[in-house]
């Protein structure tokens, strides 16, 4: 036990220091001008804009409309990856028509569709929930359904021998068994849904972080 809270404490040392190196290093480089800081600025300026626009009163609420929205296709992700994937796994033949069409919309470029769905759903909200969501369910529910028909099938004969029902076999074998690989999924889908809001906030947003990238890219700040 001792050992391995000395090993914790070790990699989250190692994991400290090579963020406060990279961070001394990019400052460094950009004041001596190994790196051009017009192009790749540098850490205590961010640090400035940053906290000019917290004075200015615009950061938080930028923070909080990405957030909000972040959140909102997170959780749509997350009802959806395990209830499809759950069908997917249910139904033989469902899973027989419909996995080629999830691989074929996985593969799209999602940043590409986005300017489609400004089309279809207009400027707003919708639209950029809508991009995050894309950008993650499909993969997931690929990944969660391949690990549902993964799972040990003896565990399964087992509660078919006790006279289990399908619905027990889900309950009792398949989500239990398959919980670390939902976590990991979900994990992984938080930082997509991120992604595919900033993209969305880029083309449709007047608010958000993506539209403050696009606004500092533009006025060059």
């Amino acid at each position: 036990m001792k050992k391995i809270k000395q090993h914790r404490r070790l990699v989250l040392f190692i994991q400290v220091f090579l963020l406060v190196f990279i961070i001394a290093a990019w400052e460094i480089c950009s004041d001596v001008g190994l790196l051009n800081s017009f192009i790749f600025s540098s850490p205590s300026r961010m640090i400035k804009s940053a906290a000019e626009l917290y004075h200015d009163g615009n950061l938080l609420g930028h923070i909080g409309i990405t957030l909000a929205e972040t959140f909102g296709s997170f959780l749509l992700v997350a009802v959806f990856t395990i209830l499809i994937a759950v069908l997917l796994w249910w139904n033989q033949t469902f899973s027989e028509i419909l996995e080629p069409y999830f691989v074929i919309l996985n593969s799209l470029p999602k940043s590409a569709m986005a300017p489609i769905f400004i089309v279809w759903l207009g400027n707003n909200m919708k639209t950029i929930i809508i991009t995050a969501i894309s950008l993650a369910v499909f993969g997931s529910i690929l990944n969660l359904y391949t690990s549902f028909i993964s799972t040990d099938p003896d565990k399964i004969k087992l509660i078919k021998t006790l006279h289990g029902s399908r619905i027990d076999c889900l309950t009792k074998v398949i989500l239990p068994l398959n919980l670390p690989s939902i976590l990991s999924i979900l994990k992984v889908d938080i930082g997509l849904c991120l992604i595919g809001v900033v993209i969305g906030e880029f083309l449709a947003a007047k608010q958000g972080l993506g539209y403050l990238i696009i606004y500092g890219s533009q006025v060059l700040r």
